[in-house]
């Protein structure tokens, strides 16, 4: 029998709490396999983005003004992308051959081409853009304006800035649905979920989102299609059935809960959190299950995962005087 499936069973058979109450207080379904110094100064970092065709792993160092290259392959930090004026959200599209940065510091998306790893482009975004998304059938990205409560659209091709979508408030994460062929963005003003239609780029749905407080991360799962969305005011994460518009499980997190990241391979959900609390979850057809529950370091607040290896990795910005790159993995026997 799979092990992760076995893990599932055995929590059934003998009683769990209920979801939002679910507390175990260590990462033992986590286990370190390497820490990396990585370049620059012990300053926060945020969002990540894998290319997995090129293996090649980018993180955006908003305090050090840099995006750092990691090869997926070697282990290795490859390259500092620096001059980008404080880099929140980043995407790599490999179909494009770039990778775009949100500047913060200058509302601008900077844009990098993967080949020569230097900034080739930048185009106008709104006010404080963060969050970003990619539709490929538009070839459009959507990058939350999250001030500005306004998401811009941006031609990936002419690196032109086509409109602005009022959302009307707080305007948290971006992101594209494969099932769909949607983009997803949430209020965190009147916690929603807001679909968008890529082509008109007009909004087509508003899924209330109850027990979720200031609705800013989320991820888009598959299989079972359903969204994940983290509240930062009240420590939640809330999945929300996209068929049917509802959430349907609730659960508390750590404090002030930010990035997500999904095996889809795996079935697992990561959830990491400012309060450096780390959150793992089992996927199922019935919903989230949760499998470990801990503190992992101080303001480890994100996270992404390498769906070939199932590696799991948290850049800390200062672990004993200097940046680290945590890698792990599932560790589920």
């Amino acid at each position: 029998m799979n092990i992760l499936l076995f893990v599932v069973i055995a929590r059934i058979l003998c009683g769990s709490a209920p979801a939002s109450a679910q507390k175990h207080g260590s990462l033992s379904c986590l286990k370190a396999t390497a820490d990396i110094r990585l370049p620059g100064r012990t300053t926060r970092y945020d969002y990540q983005s894998i290319d997995e065709q090129r293996r090649l792993l980018f993180i955006a160092h908003l305090g050090d003004n840099a995006v750092t290259v990691f090869d997926l392959k070697s282990q290795k930090v490859i390259k500092d992308i620096t001059g980008i004026p404080s880099p929140h959200g980043i995407l790599a599209v490999p179909e494009a051959g770039r990778v775009f940065v949100s500047a913060t510091g200058v509302d601008k998306i900077y844009v990098v081409d993967e080949k020569s790893l230097k900034v080739d482009g930048k185009v106008e975004a709104g006010l404080f853009p963060d969050g970003i998304g990619y539709d490929p059938g538009t070839n459009r990205i959507f990058v939350s304006d999250e001030f500005g409560k306004t998401v811009s659209v941006i031609d990936v091709s002419a690196l032109r800035l086509v409109r602005k979508i009022e959302i009307g408030g707080v305007v948290g994460n971006t992101h594209y649905d494969p099932v769909s062929r949607q983009i997803f963005t949430t209020d965190e003003s009147a916690n929603e979920l807001v679909e968008i239609n890529p082509s008109t780029m007009a909004i087509t749905l508003r899924i209330k989102l109850p027990g979720c407080e200031g609705a800013h991360g989320f991820m888009i799962g598959k299989e079972p299609h359903e969204a994940y969305v983290t509240g930062e005011d009240n420590a939640s994460l809330v999945v929300v059935d996209l068929a049917n518009s509802r959430v349907t499980q609730r659960f508390s997190v750590g404090k002030e809960p930010d990035v997500l990241a999904i095996d889809s391979e795996l079935h697992l959900l990561y959830l990491s959190s400012e309060s450096g609390v780390v959150s793992m979850f089992r996927i199922t057809k019935h919903g989230l299950s949760e499998l470990c529950h801990g503190k992992l370091w101080a303001y480890a607040h994100t996270v992404s995962v390498d769906r070939v290896t199932h590696k799991v990795y948290f850049p800390l910005q200062d672990r004993n005087g200097a940046p680290d790159l945590r890698i792990m993995i599932p560790n589920l026997h």
